[in-house]
């Protein structure tokens, strides 16, 4: 076990590497999903009804598609249609595809929820829907789906994990790395377990501040 954690430290530029390209991935992939979340649940809640259900059918096929599949489709399937990314691309890509439909079911259902009787209330007064969704809409989306939104990042990060699989040199790349080059199989995985751990206690703390505001703020 010692020598084992002595590899690791020894290697600690790779491991760091990997666990930053993991960070780097989930932050590009909140930025990027999250809107795209946000305004596709938007259409949902808006749009004519054929078209809400094609665009609907649509987000539940991307729900259903396991995510190394649909990782395989983009990294090894696009070059085919003339379309070819780098590995750390087309990892990002997929993060993006799979977790924005997952977040336009959520915040969909957490504004299908809201009290009718606020938005008739500001429709009454004379508000333009883009404004009812600014100021009434999306802060209460924003703060009743944290906990179901801060589930959803703990699975981006694990998912991360596979990505491996199209050599995204993320943190179980470099485990990985480790373990076959060094002949240690416990220590790098060890290590890339508590790191792992370690960004989602960072999650469940953001969403447990975001709870209290919620409960703070009904009383």
């Amino acid at each position: 076990m010692m020598a084992g954690l002595a590899i690791v430290w020894s290697q600690r530029d790779l491991v760091l590497s990997g666990f930053y390209n993991t960070v780097l991935l989930t932050l590009a992939c909140l930025a990027i999903s999250l809107p795209l979340g946000v305004l596709g649940a938007v259409f949902l809640l808006e749009a004519p009804n054929r078209l809400r259900r094609i665009c609907a059918a649509f987000v539940d096929l991307l729900r259903c598609v396991p995510f190394l599949l649909l990782a395989y489709v983009v990294y090894y399937g696009l070059p085919e249609l003339g379309l070819r990314f780098e590995a750390w691309g087309a990892g990002l890509i997929t993060l993006v595809i799979y977790n924005t439909a997952y977040l336009i079911e959520i915040f969909r259902s957490a504004g299908m929820v809201l009290p009718r009787e606020e938005l008739e209330a500001a429709r009454a007064f004379g508000l333009t829907t883009p404004l009812i969704y600014r100021r009434i809409v999306l802060p209460q989306i924003a703060l009743s789906a944290a906990p179901v939104v801060g589930n959803q990042v703990i699975v981006m990060i694990k998912d991360s994990a596979l990505l491996m699989i199209i050599t995204v040199q993320e943190l179980t790349f470099a485990a990985n790395f480790l373990s076959t080059n060094y002949f240690t199989p416990f220590a790098p995985f060890a290590v890339a377990m508590l790191l792992y751990w370690s960004l989602c206690l960072i999650v469940e703390l953001v969403v447990g501040r975001l709870i209290r505001l919620r409960r703070s703020r009904h009383g």
